[in-house]
C-alpha cells in the first residue's frame, strides 16, 4: 500500500472515499507480492498494482461495487493454467485480494498510519479479512513497537494480534495470520493481514564519482534511501547528486563505524564501493564485512581485486568474511557507461535477495518468480 499510501490519504482528509485492493496471499507463479496495492476513487481514478496489469480490470469492477454497498470482499483470482487466460491471470499463478472502502469511518487510524510512515517510524496495519461474523470483517488494528490503536472485536484477539504482528513488522514481512473466531492460536476461521510498514532500506555508497551518480538515480528508483559518502568535499555535493537522500562528506569507514553504532545499519542495508582507491575502499570493507548487511560491493578490475584481497586479509579478514564480497561488482552484462553498470549492480542485487541466477529467462525453465 505504501505507492498509493499519499492518494489514500489525501482522498481520506477530503472526506472522499477509496476503495482499496490488496494482495493478501500469494500462491505459485503471482506476479506482486502480499501488500501490493490498487485504489479505485470515487471519481474513478485508479493507481497502483495488484497484478501488473492482469486483473486489474476484475479488481475495478469489485472495487466499484464494494465503494457503492460498503461490504468488504475477499476474492481470489486465477486457478490453474488451463484456465489462466479466462480470469486474466496469464502468468497461472493465484492471487489473494482483499478489497475495502476506506473513510474516515471505517479506518480512523490511517492519518496516524500515513504520519508514521512518512517519519520512517515502523508500523503495522492488520484488518480481518476473513471470519464467521462478517461484522468484524474490515476491521483495523495500527501495531507499533511500543503501541496499538483500534480493534478488531475482542481484547485476546487484539493481544494475539499485537504480538505476532510485531514479530512480522521487526522482519519486515508481510502475510496472512490465522486464528481462532476469538483469537485463538490453535483454532481457524479468522484471517488477520498484516501489512508491514518499515523505513524504506539503505543503500550506501562511498565513492563521488560518476558511476555513484547513475547508482543514486537506480538505487532510488529501486525504493532505497541512498547515502553518498567521499572524503572529499568537491565531489561530495549535492549538485552533483540532486537523487541522494544525504550526501556525507566524512571518510568512508569513520561514517560506516558511527552508523553502524547509531543503530541505523541492519540486514537490508546494501553498500557499493565505488571509490577502487586502495586507502578509501580498503578501510570502510573491512568494517562493511564485518556487519550483518544484505550486500557488499566493491567496484575495480581483477587485478585491483586481487590487491583489494590481500589486504584485506592482512586486516584480519576470514575467508568467511571474504566471501560475501560481490567483487568485481555486478553481473556480467558487458556494461560500460555508468547506466549500465548501475543496472549490472542492481541485478546483482536483486538477484541475491531473490535467489536469481542472472541468466536469460528465455534459456532457463520453472518458475519465473522465486518466492520471498
Amino acid at each position: 500500500m505504501r505507492d498509493v499510501l499519499d492518494i489514500v490519504d489525501e482522498n481520506w482528509q477530503e472526506g472522499r472515499p477509496t476503495a482499496l485492493g490488496t494482495v493478501v496471499a500469494t500462491f505459485r507463479s503471482a506476479p506482486r507480492q502480499p501488500g501490493a496495492a490498487m485504489l479505485v476513487a470515487d471519481d474513478g481514478q485508479v493507481a497502483g498494482s495488484v497484478s501488473g496489469g492482469c486483473v486489474e480490470g476484475a479488481v475495478y469492477e469489485l472495487a466499484q461495487q464494494v465503494m457503492a454497498d460498503g461490504r468488504p470482499v475477499l476474492q481470489r483470482y486465477g486457478v490453474t493454467d488451463d484456465d489462466a487466460f479466462a480470469v486474466g491471470l496469464t502468468c497461472g499463478g493465484i492471487l489473494d485480494v482483499f478489497v475495502e472502502r476506506v473513510d474516515g469511518k471505517r479506518f480512523p487510524e490511517l492519518a496516524s498510519v500515513v504520519e508514521s510512515v512518512r517519519a520512517e517510524e515502523p508500523v503495522a496495519v492488520t484488518t480481518v479479512v476473513e471470519h464467521p461474523d462478517e461484522s468484524l470483517v474490515g476491521r483495523h488494528l495500527v501495531v507499533w513497537p511500543d503501541r496499538r490503536a483500534g480493534d478488531l472485536g475482542s481484547a485476546r484477539i487484539d493481544d494475539a494480534v499485537t504480538d505476532d504482528a510485531r514479530g512480522m513488522l521487526a522482519s519486515g514481512r508481510s502475510g496472512l495470520l490465522h486464528y481462532g473466531p476469538d483469537g485463538q492460536r490453535r483454532g481457524e476461521g479468522m484471517a488477520v493481514f498484516v501489512n508491514s510498514f518499515e523505513p524504506p532500506p539503505r543503500m550506501l555508497v562511498f565513492g563521488a564519482i560518476d558511476f555513484a551518480a547513475a547508482m543514486v538515480r537506480l538505487g532510488a528508483y529501486l525504493g532505497y534511501r541512498v547515502t553518498v559518502c567521499d572524503a572529499r568535499a568537491v565531489f561530495a555535493t549535492k549538485g552533483r547528486f540532486p537523487d541522494a537522500d544525504e550526501v556525507v562528506v566524512d571518510w568512508p569507514h569513520r561514517y560506516l563505524v558511527k552508523q553502524a553504532e547509531e543503530g541505523r545499519i541492519d540486514h537490508r542495508t546494501v553498500i557499493a564501493v565505488l571509490t577502487h582507491d586502495p586507502k578509501f575502499d580498503v578501510p570502510v570493507l573491512e568494517v562493511a564485512l564485518r556487519l550483518d548487511v544484505a550486500y557488499v560491493g566493491a567496484m575495480g578490475s581483477r587485478r585491483t581485486h586481487d590487491d583489494r584481497l590481500a589486504r584485506l586479509r592482512e586486516a584480519g579478514l576470514s575467508d568467511a568474511d571474504l566471501a560475501r564480497l560481490s567483487s568485481p561488482i555486478g553481473l556480467d552484462l558487458g556494461a560500460r557507461t555508468p547506466e549500465e553498470t548501475a543496472v549490472s549492480i542492481a541485478a546483482e542485487i536483486i538477484a541475491l535477495r531473490w535467489g536469481g541466477r542472472g541468466e536469460r529467462l528465455a534459456h532457463s525453465e520453472g518458475p519465473i518468480h522465486r518466492a520471498g
